[in-house]
């Protein structure tokens, strides 16, 4: 069968197997930081001399696999909080946020859960003393080291879950979180195209990308919030860009063990993602579940993010033992192609996105992997039925 698109991508990004990530890979020494210049000619050139070379380099910190940096090289983080009113971090989170500048990305993208709130026991100056921490061992390291930071609102952030009289149930914590990223200390360096309802749901374009964040903190996602999506996609300057991004805490189907119910994925998800293919949106990226999952749903690709922080979770319909990750993704804005590196944070290798469940079915529908299509499954693949956690 011919290589396909996320086939190509997929096995681009496996750790020491073939494709252009191996190739890139191969002339950097182990353990080397100093990037390797590889060098693509086109075929139809008559020779090496009139041919115009594009060098490209494969980057990582040292000891690390580095992959071939893209035309735009994005991180994702996500889930990076610990217990409930934590000010630290674990192990992974510092080491993670001490690596980043060494890849050299263009931007960092976090999935949410930034810091471990939605509790009513929670205090103001409890709220705040979180935010200090986050701004401490997270905002500012990467303030220094000039990197811009999207992010999407989590639950355990400022969760948007109303009462019966329809008011926010976290409206403080949702305050303190507006007061802290609206703050001018803490600018996120984002080239906004909208922050009117910022940090909630915003868009912004950095490099041809268009990026839209909504706020996914919970199943729904409100009518009125809904239109601006729409509008805010169908616009000139959305449409305009090489690509577009969209960034959500909840995921719009559900991968995880324990994470496969009601109110832990998008309402409405066909909708929505109906939505997102209309526009011409390339990936969704989402946390929550704590456990990757590179996917697809028809056109629209789904990046699920592990948590970095506590508690990442086994994947449905899988046997593989649950792990943490951040996830380097580099964009060739002129094929609108992405290519995945991810890392498992617990040992810094890269996941084989072969040793990844094929498909994972849950209660609202499928996700296959990346690298495979509906035609690609077996006869016994075809009928799986979901099975709760």
């Amino acid at each position: 069968m011919s290589l396909n698109r996320r086939q190509f991508l997929i096995l681009a990004g496996t750790a020491g197997g073939a494709g252009l990530a191996f190739l890139a890979h191969q002339a950097l020494t182990a353990g080397s930081r100093s990037p390797s210049p590889v060098v693509a000619t086109s075929p139809e050139s008559p020779s090496l001399a009139e041919t115009t070379q594009v060098v490209k380099t494969a980057i990582a910190p040292k000891g690390l696999f580095a992959p071939v940096r893209g035309d735009v090289r994005i991180v994702v983080i996500s889930d990076l909080n610990s217990a409930y009113g934590s000010t630290d971090y674990e192990a992974e989170v510092h080491q993670a946020i001490a690596m980043i500048p060494d890849w050299q990305p263009d931007i960092v993208l976090a999935g949410g859960d930034m810091v471990a709130g939605q509790s009513p026991s929670l205090s103001t100056a409890e709220i705040q003393a979180m935010w200090a921490g986050f701004d401490r061992y997270i905002a500012a390291p990467l303030r220094q080291a000039k990197l811009p930071f999207g992010f999407t609102i989590g639950n355990h952030d400022a969760s948007g879950a109303v009462g019966l009289q329809g008011g926010f149930l976290f409206a403080n914590e949702r305050d303190l979180a507006a007061a802290y990223w609206n703050d001018p200390r803490h600018d996120p360096r984002l080239p906004f195209v909208d922050r009117a309802k910022f940090p909630f749901y915003y868009t912004f374009q950095q490099q041809d990308i268009f990026y839209l964040v909504w706020d996914a903190s919970t199943s729904q996602i409100p009518p009125d919030q809904l239109a601006w999506a729409e509008r805010a996609l169908a616009s000139a300057t959305a449409q305009g860009a090489k690509m577009r991004i969209a960034i959500g805490h909840l995921p719009l189907y559900a991968v995880a063990v324990g994470r496969d119910s009601a109110g832990e994925v998008l309402a409405n998800a066909e909708q929505l993602g109906a939505m997102l293919e209309k526009y011409k949106v390339h990936t969704y990226i989402s946390g929550h579940h704590h456990a990757y999952f590179p996917g697809h749903r028809g056109k629209l690709e789904l990046l699920h993010t592990s948590a970095l922080g506590s508690g990442p979770r086994p994947l449905l319909n899988s046997s593989l033992p649950p792990y943490k990750t951040l996830t380097v993704i580099d964009v060739d804005l002129g094929s609108e192609l992405t290519l995945y590196t991810t890392y498992n944070m617990q040992t810094l290798q890269v996941v084989d996105h072969k040793t990844l469940p094929r498909l994972i079915v849950g209660p609202t529908g499928r996700v296959l992997r990346l690298d495979i299509q509906e035609s690609d499954l077996t006869a016994a693949e075809q009928t799986l039925t979901y099975t709760p956690s």
